[in-house]
């Protein structure tokens, strides 16, 4: 399983996940929603969302909505994925602290992560 390391703006994985080799121009794509955010797919990508139940290899059907194709958009859809692992994020620290009154407290969590390939668009 490639580790994952989450960067600034767009989580990347130790295993160039995100390599594409189309123009997503050409391509049908869809607007998914999962684990309250939303996500621009097309056919073959590789996405990282919240943990969704489920082993490797099992299909999971996503919230779709909507699609499109170049500038034609339309509602509705459905789009299925493959996961592909469950991971965990960096661990981000959380640190509480009241000026003089010896209160410190030091936590760290690591977000539970699953990574998804697109398999279909329709």
């Amino acid at each position: 399983m490639p580790r994952l390391r989450m960067g600034r703006d767009q989580p990347i994985l130790a295993c160039n996940l995100f390599e594409t080799t189309y123009s997503r121009a050409e391509v049908m794509f869809a607007v998914v929603r999962t684990g309250g955010k939303q996500y621009r797919v097309a056919d073959g990508d590789k996405i990282i969302v919240e943990k969704i139940e489920g082993g490797e290899g099992t299909a999971v059907t996503l919230e779709t909505l909507m699609t499109g194709e170049g500038a034609t958009v339309k509602t509705g859809g459905s789009v299925t994925a493959e996961i592909v692992a469950q991971t965990k994020g960096d661990k981000v620290i959380v640190f509480k602290k009241r000026r003089r009154h010896n209160y410190r407290r030091k936590n760290g969590h690591r977000q539970n992560l699953t990574v998804l390939k697109i398999t279909s668009v329709a």
